[in-house]
């Protein structure tokens, strides 16, 4: 696709020839961070809700595990890519409208659940409808914001996490028990139970949000950096929803040009994935969570593939770049551990202190409103400082995560008193929130302008798979693996975040591996960026 001279808008963009950004680029952030916000909301709620959840429904750790990460976050994780394409294709804030709207409405109906796989089938239409708001989010902001702001910009943005889950542990928990003191079992309008009612509080308000987001004005796409490039293509959404979607995305393959010697690598490709995922259920139980697994992982190689072939220079920028894959996987895996400690630092608290979900609720929500905000912004701030220094700032700062993370959260879980362990919470989750625009800023930054909703979807799709769809699942098994053991419920599960922290040194691995190719990266795009952009007169 070619570059071009500011000026020619979309549908919906800024007028010809302005660049977006003062106070409006300020007030977008603002709408975008409250759709974060709505979007932690919806899916991080049912962490102070589990403890009710898994005794009114008779449910393992582990499956809770499996509703909070993998029933979200394969889905969420594979149609964020269809939504990148789309993203780069079409008006970007109308995406992130029609999606709010889609997950908001299956978050209440998830208050309608009255058993595992229906509320699990909920969790799946959230996961899909969130899956619209980050890669357009993030190339949204990249447009309304220069360089030297963005990952402060980004920072703030995802500022919203953390808002979003402290309203929903604050909010939860106050639900839960006052619906369960105002209603005693069985005289409950409706017979809802309390955390049937906190999904519907919470999911309702989204359908109006979208109505917010659907006003807002489009920034041309590449504007801060003095150009802006053609649409990539038409906005295909059957199309690209059927990438990524079995059997369709065999189909779609083929439409792609793939040819013998490539269905033959899928299909073999495709026989490992299945033989590997019934080797898991055999060995390790929980058929939902590696069938649901391999599924996502299909998708993604699936699309990847035919991308190959439709698009081979957006394949060669992205998936064919050592600086973004390095760089990607080492911040996703950081997610592992913090996704992780994000949903079952709440039962441990209740679990260990015999705490209420209300009082828990509180001072987890002031720990991730407070933490989590000093410790993205501080992260971007500094991050855009050590960039101006030297190239790997973004990975330096992943870096220090891990480094600053393992104490923190080791004097948190060993905490005496719940006083105490939220205290170190707070600091916990501040020093392992340092990643999060450093990591968000690396991925649009190591791709040119057209390419970064897409690429915004595979760091995504990494952070997710990774993160979400493995780090709660594999915390509790094992903690269900050290209660059969003997361990009591509140010690295993401590004892199952701690081992977790292991996986911190597949992070460093890789950011450290990082280091060698970022730097010239970034100066062949700002080389590439340079030629392409118009003469001054």
């Amino acid at each position: 696709m070619s570059d071009r001279k500011v000026g020619a808008g979309e549908p919906g963009s800024n007028p010809p020839g302005q660049r977006l950004f003062g106070a409006y680029s300020w007030y977008a952030l603002v709408v975008l961070v409250i759709c974060y916000l709505f979007n932690y909301i919806d899916r991080n709620i049912l962490s102070i809700l589990a403890e009710d959840v898994k005794r009114d429904l008779g449910l393992t750790d582990a499956q809770i595990g499996f509703l909070y990460g993998t029933a979200f976050a394969v889905f969420y994780a594979v149609f964020g890519i269809p939504f990148g394409r789309l993203a780069d294709a079409w008006i970007r804030k109308n995406l992130i409208a029609i999606g709010l709207f889609f997950w908001s409405l299956m978050t209440a109906l998830s208050g309608t659940a009255r058993n595992f796989a229906l509320l699990g089938t909920y969790r799946v239409g959230v996961g899909v409808g969130e899956a619209s708001l980050s890669p357009s989010a993030y190339s949204l902001i990249v447009d309304y914001f220069p360089q030297r702001l963005r990952a402060t910009a980004l920072a703030l943005y995802s500022s919203g996490i953390y808002f979003g889950a402290a309203l929903g542990f604050a909010l939860g928990g106050w639900i839960v028990d006052f619906w369960n003191d105002r209603y005693p079992v069985g005289s409950a309008p409706l017979g809802l139970a309390a955390w049937q009612v906190a999904f519907l509080a919470v999911g309702l308000p989204g359908l109006l949000m979208a109505v917010w987001v659907w006003t807002l004005r489009e920034p041309v796409k590449g504007q801060q950096e003095g150009i802006t490039v053609e649409p990539a293509g038409k906005p295909e959404p059957l199309k690209e929803f059927g990438a990524v979607i079995p059997p369709f995305s065999v189909l779609a393959l083929w439409r792609s040009g793939c040819d013998r010697r490539g269905f033959a690598i899928h299909g073999a490709c495709t026989a490992a994935l299945a033989l590997l995922a019934w080797g898991l259920v055999a060995s390790v139980g929980e058929p939902a969570q590696w069938v649901a697994l391999a599924l996502g992982v299909y998708a993604a190689f699936s699309w990847g593939q035919g991308l190959a072939y439709r698009d081979p220079l957006t394949f060669r920028s992205i998936l064919g770049s050592r600086a973004f894959m390095y760089s990607s996987v080492g911040f996703a895996s950081l997610s592992f551990v913090t996704n992780g400690l994000a949903f079952w630092t709440a039962p441990l608290l209740i679990r260990s202190f015999d705490a209420t979900p209300t009082r828990v609720g509180a001072l987890m929500g002031i720990g991730v409103a407070v933490g989590g905000w000093i410790g993205v912004t501080l992260g971007g701030l500094a991050s855009d400082r050590l960039q101006q220094r030297t190239p790997n700032g973004r990975v330096y700062m992943g870096l220090a995560t891990v480094a600053l993370g393992v104490p923190s959260m080791l004097i948190m879980l060993t905490a005496g008193s719940l006083t105490r362990a939220s205290m170190a919470f707070l600091v916990t989750v501040a020093v392992v929130s340092f990643w999060l625009g450093p990591g968000a800023a690396s991925a649009n930054e190591l791709v040119p302008p057209r390419m970064r909703s897409t690429a915004s979807a595979i760091y995504l799709l990494l952070n997710t798979l990774i993160g979400f769809a493995l780090g709660p699942f594999t915390v509790g098994k094992v903690s269900d693996i050290l209660d059969s053991a003997g361990q009591s419920p509140a010690d295993s599960l401590r004892y199952a975040m701690m081992l977790s922290m292991l996986f911190w040194a597949v992070s460093v691995a890789f950011l450290w591996r990082a280091r060698a190719h970022v730097g010239p990266a970034l100066a062949a795009l700002e080389t590439s960026e340079s030629a392409s952009r118009p003469a001054r007169s």
